[in-house]
This record gives C-alpha cells, sequence and structure tokens, in this order.
C-alpha cells in the first residue's frame, strides 16, 4: 500500500495536503506534503500522556540545511505571519505515504530521504535519514524544533520554558509547565552546536488563518546538528524523540536510550521497518486484495487507540482532535474492526460499552480517568444494535453467539425496557410506539451544534433516523430472543406497530420523501431519511425507498458525502470557514458529511437490485473518495466537505465514520460483485 505524489513547487495549494500516523495511544504525527504546518494539531511528537487524551505536541518538526563550499541549500518549509514563507519545497521531489512518511529531497548533488515514523504503543518518534552525496564533502545541518503545549493551544516565548539538560548524544528538555515529565531527543552521530537564537516564533498555521484565529506558534530550538556527508558518500542519520515520566530521565534508562541508537545506527530504521511490517499485517487480517479497500484498511487503523481508564481500545473519532464518541464508534464499528477482520477488538468495543450501559443509555463520550461518562445521546444506544447484529453476520460461532447472550443480551433488553419507559433527555416512547427525543437546550442526535443558548438544528419530537434505529433494534431483539428461546413475541409485535406508525406519521405526500422530524414536523430535506431504507429492517415498500434514494441522489448527494441540508432551503451554508460561529451556522445546514455516504451506498445498491450493473454505478458514485485519498489528508477521509463545489475537505481531516462507513459499503455492497474490479 503506497501512496506517491510528485510535490510540484506551488505552496499555496500544497500546504491543505496533510498527512497523519497514529501510535495505537491517542499520540499522533501530522503535517503537509510541503513539509510545513498546516494546523495547531500537527507536528512529529504529539504525545498522549494518558491514552487516549492529554495530547501534548512535543516535538514540532525539523529543518534541514545543506552546506557546502559553494552553496547553502535551505531545504525548509515553514509559513510566517502574513503568509510569507520558505521556499524548501521547490527541493522535494517525491511524498510518500506507506504508513510511515518519505520526503525525497534534491539539491545540488546530494538527495536525501528524510522518513518519519511513530512506534505502536510508545509516545516515540522517528527521523530516519537516507543520504546519497555525489558530490564534494558537504554538511547537513538538523534543527529540531521542540515544543510543550496541549495540542489545541500555541506557544509563546513566555510559555515555552526548559530545563535543558546537553547529553552526550543528545539532549533532554524538563518543561517548566509540567515538570513531572522529560522530553528526550537523541542522534545517532553529529556534533551539537548551541544555538545563539534559541526561539524560532511567528509559525503560521493556514487552516487556523482561513478559521479566523491568529495560528501563531513558537518552537524551542537549543541546538543544531552537524552531520558530515563525505564526498561519494551514501550514509544513514537516526533522530529518536520520546516523552517519558521524569523518574526516567532520572535513571539509566535515558543513557539505554541513547546507546540503543548510538551502538548500531539503526534504531529509527527499526522503528520504520516495523511500522512497515505492522501495515503489511493489517492488510493481511483484512483479506483484500482490491487497492481502495487496502488503503482505507489502513486509513481504518488510525482511529483504534487503547484507553486506559477501561483497560480496553477504543474508537477515537477524527483525528487530530476528537476523542472517542458512542455513536461515532457504533457507526464506524463494522467497517473499522470487522470489515478489516479485527474481531477480537469488536469484542471489546461491545463488552466496553455493556458495561457502561446506564440508564437504558450507552455513553456518549468517556471523559478522563475518574469522571463520569456521559450519556447525552438518543441514537448511540439504538446504533449499538446495529453493532452487535454485524457482529453476528461476521462473526457467526457458537462462541460469538454465546458471548452476546451472556456479556451482551441483558444490556440490549434493559436498553429496549428503559426507551418504553422513558429515560434522561426527554427519550421515550410514545403511544403509537414511536421514539421522542429531545427538550428545550438538549441536542441529543447526531445534529447536534449548540452554543451557548442557541441551537441549530432543533430536532426536539421522533426524529426519522432515531425510529428506524428503533425498528431496527426491536426486530434484532425479536431474531436474539428467537435465537437464545426466550419465546417472547413482544419486540415482534410492538416492531408491527412501529411500522404502521412510521408510514402514517412519516410520509410526505409533497416532497415524495419523509419528513425529517415529526411531532414539531420538520419537512426539511436533510440526509437522516436514508437510514430508512440502508438499516437491515426497514419499513417502507420499495417504491417508496425508491423515491428516498432518487430525492437524496438528486438533493444531497456531492461525490465524498451528502449534505446535511437542501441547497434550494433559505438557511443552506455553501462553505464551512470562518470564524467558530460561522462554522456552526453551517456544520448542519448545507455541509457535506462523508459517514452518510455509506447509507446511501447501501440503499442505492437496495433500490436499485444487487446486479453487476448496479454495483458498477455505485462503484462510480465511490470514484470521488478515490481522489479524495490524494488530496487533503493523504490516505484518509475528512470529517466534512463544503456542500458547494469544489467540496473543499473541512473539519477533522481523517474521520473514523467517514472512513468506516465507506470501507463498509465498499466492501459489503459493491465489492462482491466486482472482484476484479480494482486490483
Amino acid at each position: 500500500m503506497q501512496f506517491n505524489i510528485k510535490v510540484q513547487n506551488d505552496f499555496k495549494n500544497n500546504i491543505r495536503r496533510e498527512w497523519a500516523l497514529t501510535n495505537g495511544l491517542g499520540g499522533y504525527a501530522g503535517g503537509s506534503v510541503t513539509g510545513a504546518i498546516n494546523r495547531t494539531h500537527q507536528g512529529y511528537l504529539i504525545a498522549s500522556l494518558h491514552a487516549p487524551v492529554q495530547r501534548y505536541v512535543c516535538f514540532s518538526k525539523t529543518n534541514e540545511k545543506i552546506v557546502t563550499d559553494s552553496h547553502t541549500y535551505d531545504l525548509s518549509s515553514d509559513q510566517f505571519k502574513g503568509g510569507c514563507h520558505t521556499d524548501g519545497i521547490q527541493y522535494i521531489r517525491d511524498f510518500t505515504y506507506d504508513g510511515t512518511i518519505c520526503f525525497t529531497y534534491e539539491a545540488g548533488d546530494i538527495t536525501i530521504k528524510k522518513h518519519i515514523a511513530l512506534a505502536q504503543g510508545k509516545n516515540l518518534a522517528a527521523v530516519a535519514y537516507e543520504v546519497q552525496n555525489k558530490g564534494e564533502a558537504s554538511k547537513l545541518l538538523i534543527t529540531p524544533l521542540m515544543n510543550f503545549r496541549e495540542h489545541s493551544e500555541s506557544s509563546t516565548v513566555d510559555s515555552l520554558k526548559f530545563e535543558v539538560q546537553k547529553q552526550e548524544h543528545g539532549f533532554t528538555l524538563i518543561p517548566k509547565a509540567q515538570d513531572d515529565h522529560c522530553i528526550r531527543i537523541v542522534f545517532s552521530g553529529g556534533e551539537l552546536i548551541e544555538r545563539d537564537d534559541k526561539y524560532i516564533c511567528d509559525l503560521e498555521a493556514q487552516t487556523e488563518v482561513d478559521n479566523e484565529v491568529p495560528g501563531l506558534d513558537c518552537a524551542f530550538c537549543p541546538y543544531d546538528v552537524s552531520v558530515d556527508i563525505p564526498a561519494g558518500a551514501s550514509m544513514h542519520f537516526s533522530i529518536m524523540c520520546d516523552i517519558v515520566p521524569l523518574e526516567a530521565c532520572n535513571d539509566n534508562s535515558g543513557t539505554a536510550f541513547a546507546k540503543h541508537l548510538v551502538s548500531d545506527n539503526e534504531s529509527a530504521f527499526e522503528i520504520l521497518r516495523a511500522q512497515l511490517d505492522y501495515t503489511d499485517e493489517l492488510i493481511k487480517r483484512s483479506g483484500f486484495t482490491d487497492d481502495f479497500a487496502v488503503k482505507l484498511t489502513v486509513a481504518a487503523n488510525q482511529f483504534i487507540a487503547h484507553r486506559q481508564s477501561t483497560g480496553y481500545d477504543t474508537v477515537l473519532a477524527g483525528l487530530p482532535w476528537f476523542t472517542d464518541w458512542g455513536r461515532d464508534t457504533m457507526i464506524s464499528y463494522t467497517g473499522l474492526t470487522l470489515c478489516t477482520g479485527r474481531f477480537e477488538k469488536a469484542h471489546d468495543i461491545l463488552l466496553t460499552f455493556a458495561k457502561y450501559c446506564k440508564d437504558g443509555l450507552i455513553p456518549n463520550m468517556f471523559p478522563d480517568s475518574g469522571l463520569e461518562p456521559l450519556y447525552n445521546t438518543v441514537d448511540a444506544s439504538l446504533w449499538y444494535f446495529y453493532a452487535v447484529y454485524k457482529y453476528l453476520e461476521y462473526v457467526a460461532t457458537p462462541d460469538a453467539y454465546e458471548f452476546i447472550k451472556k456479556d451482551i443480551y441483558p444490556c440490549l433488553k434493559d436498553i429496549i425496557s428503559t426507551y418504553k419507559k422513558g429515560t434522561d433527555f426527554s427519550i421515550y416512547m410514545d403511544t403509537d410506539g414511536l421514539i421522542h427525543a429531545g427538550s428545550g437546550l438538549d441536542q441529543v442526535t447526531w445534529m447536534d451544534v449548540r452554543v451557548g443558548d442557541w441551537v441549530a438544528t432543533p430536532r426536539h419530537g421522533k426524529p426519522v433516523e432515531i425510529n428506524a434505529l428503533w425498528y431496527n433494534a426491536l426486530c434484532t431483539m425479536d431474531m436474539l430472543q428467537a435465537k437464545f428461546g426466550d419465546n417472547d413475541d413482544s419486540y415482534r409485535q410492538l416492531a408491527s406497530l412501529v411500522k404502521a406508525s412510521f408510514n402514517k406519521r412519516f410520509w410526505n405526500e409533497n416532497t415524495g420523501c419523509l419528513y425529517d422530524v415529526v411531532d414539531g414536523d420538520d419537512d426539511t430535506i436533510r440526509p437522516n431519511q436514508i437510514y430508512a431504507v440502508s438499516l437491515p429492517f426497514t419499513m417502507l415498500d420499495r417504491e417508496r425507498e425508491k423515491a428516498i434514494v432518487d430525492t437524496v441522489m438528486d438533493k444531497l448527494y456531492i461525490g465524498c458525502g451528502l449534505r446535511s441540508l437542501d441547497p434550494d432551503h433559505k438557511d443552506y451554508h455553501p462553505i464551512y470557514i470562518g470564524s467558530l460561529s460561522k462554522r456552526d451556522h453551517a456544520y448542519h445546514q448545507g455541509t457535506a458529511w462523508g459517514f452518510l455516504l455509506g447509507g446511501f451506498i447501501s440503499a442505492y445498491v437496495k433500490v436499485n437490485g444487487r446486479t453487476k450493473a448496479t454495483a458498477l454505478c455505485a462503484d462510480k458514485l465511490l470514484d470521488p473518495v478515490r481522489e479524495h485519498l490524494l488530496n487533503n489528508c493523504i490516505g484518509s477521509i475528512c470529517e466534512i466537505f463544503d456542500g458547494d463545489a469544489p467540496h473543499t475537505g473541512r473539519g477533522c481531516y481523517a474521520q473514523a465514520w467517514s472512513v468506516g462507513e465507506v470501507l463498509r459499503c465498499y466492501c459489503e455492497d459493491v465489492l462482491p460483485m466486482l472482484p476484479q474490479a480494482h486490483s
């Protein structure tokens, strides 16, 4: 699996082409194909100090210069306040992503391959250089840009203070702001040269400028590293950087960390090779040979992380800033874990949420250790039934059924019972069998923007996707009770009532599709109705299902997602950019969402017939996503897109449910009928 990009000497356009790596702890690395930082949330090591949260930028990047007797080549790419930038991009010939990052530079007679990798399960970054010199003796001058800040904040000279300890092969930094940790950086050789100017400031992140915030940062640069490059030589050079508790810097482990690197000159390359092997193993486990499915499998792995407070793995909703959310986990679950063959992860995720089920609700979000989860969601618990159904579809073993019966089924029964009686956030079943949710300032569906007392999309009443999910949950329970021998037909009876009420209340003859909400009737054309067609158990006849898919195709499909609102609506916002207030107004009022594409493709295939011809059409509908993998975040799918062309990717540059749902619909609804379509 590899993405190869020829980087043109065009800083303005390439700065928005980004990359991301993850370490399985919630830590990550990121930057742009220009070599410059494009967001506050980027750097070579953003460490998670309490997995998967408490994320701190520790190591921003490295800048390089090649110095010969006659010339100095500045390979650095940085944007500074006002938009001016250094021109190192002119020396970049190739950018490669294959689970690691590689920049290929050509300057004079020297070619440098600069590799960046993260170690799995550690807050450790590696930068590995392959240098080939076809000319005169030269020097490679490397400047590590160090940092210590919460990943959503910015540093200043005043905030960026360290106790600096120079070592034989590197240095350690103890942040004054948090002196119980230390940052260690070691080099495989070279001469450490103390810098006169120890701060580089006014580093500007273009995405933050677009969002109407300053986006300025400082980096601490106490030393340069000078590496001799003999004439005609080929050589390797390594850098490793980690952050550890302070006591690890005060014993022999710090010395051992440096000695291991220096002794064999290969440790950064070992991390590089280990990450490539890890990526190959992910692909092998998935069983995919199809190029698109393979790339999405690798992307899917970036969202799986260990949660220290539960002891289990979890799903991070999006990079670079989201943590784990119940709704996002359940929607992305099938694609991220089941389609990729990671059944043990799928098992643990279901178990974790069952353990934290409370008052008929599974968590919307897990906070840090010691705090109660947040439960302010109506749909996460209903998507949980969908995840259970899919788990049994993919892992149809006696052990799987026994696991569900013993550990999950009691939770499912509790959810149904509690929804019928009523629970928090005005969630209850009405006399018609339909589910009501939300009141006042509570936003409990996925369209949940609220700023102070302002609610952007109040969907109080009976939302369409909630009741589609409710029916699906009842049918899933009827299937399970029959399997487990409960002889309980109450789920089937209630499902019949829900089906009759849904058809009576939600069909809108005027628009030829479904109301978005009833009891507080809202006839706005939104994408939520697609789940009344795409879920395993549905309530509408084929004629109505076809009409819904046709309406969504005509009004909402934009290539990489579905618009959140009909563009003909008076409240439609075509672009998601600017201040937080401007973006909040657009978030669910026209902005397109990648995850909705999964339900749409499944619905499209269902109503048009599971034939090769339909699959070919559905496959073509996914072509914009294939193109997208080469643009925004290389190899992944954004959270959102502008509703209007050119449908620029926005929000999180890599989103779990976008990747998960596109992979799921592709491997379930398209790929089986096109085995040779994309090899």
